[in-house]
């Protein structure tokens, strides 16, 4: 006769599951991104340089770009301002008087690692429901936004069209 052992485990707390759940995904999709990032030759600073500029719609002022560059990143705005500075030097952004735009070069590069992103992540996508999805972005926005309002000075705040 065989017996089965049940222990009873106490419920693992809310923020604990969702830290674990959301560190363990984005160290495996930062491991993902790093690969991509190599076979183009790209610097992952770079890389969140075009992102940062594609959520502010391709084109914002300098000054604006290098403060949220530094609050994104957690740079100094020395650094943040000489990532912006490398970007302009290296062709991928343009800078005309004191706006910052996204060049034909730059939106290649972000389309060419956007393309070999999805290519790797396909198969897994294509497991996950869309309605999953969606409630996990909705939830993560919302974790975020509340933890947002409880640090506000740690936490950088949303640039326009973010939620």
């Amino acid at each position: 006769m065989t017996e089965t052992r049940t222990e009873s485990r106490p419920p693992i707390p809310a923020g604990l599951a969702i830290g674990q759940a959301v560190g363990q995904a984005e160290s495996v999709l930062t491991r993902l991104l790093a690969g991509v990032l190599a076979r183009t030759g790209t610097k992952r600073e770079t890389y969140l340089g075009l992102q940062r500029l594609l959520v502010h719609g391709d084109d914002i002022g300098r000054e604006a770009y290098v403060r949220d560059l530094s609050d994104w990143l957690d740079v100094d705005l020395w650094s943040a301002g000489e990532l912006a500075s490398d970007l302009v030097a290296s062709g991928l952004v343009t800078l005309t008087g004191e706006t910052i735009r996204l060049s034909q070069a730059g939106a290649g590069l972000r389309e060419l690692i956007r393309h070999e992103i999805a290519a790797v992540m396909a198969p897994v996508w294509e497991q996950l429901d869309p309605a999953d999805i969606e409630t996990t972005v909705r939830t993560l926005g919302r974790v975020t936004a509340l933890a947002r309002a409880l640090h506000p000075a740690a936490v950088p705040p949303p640039a326009a069209g973010e939620r």
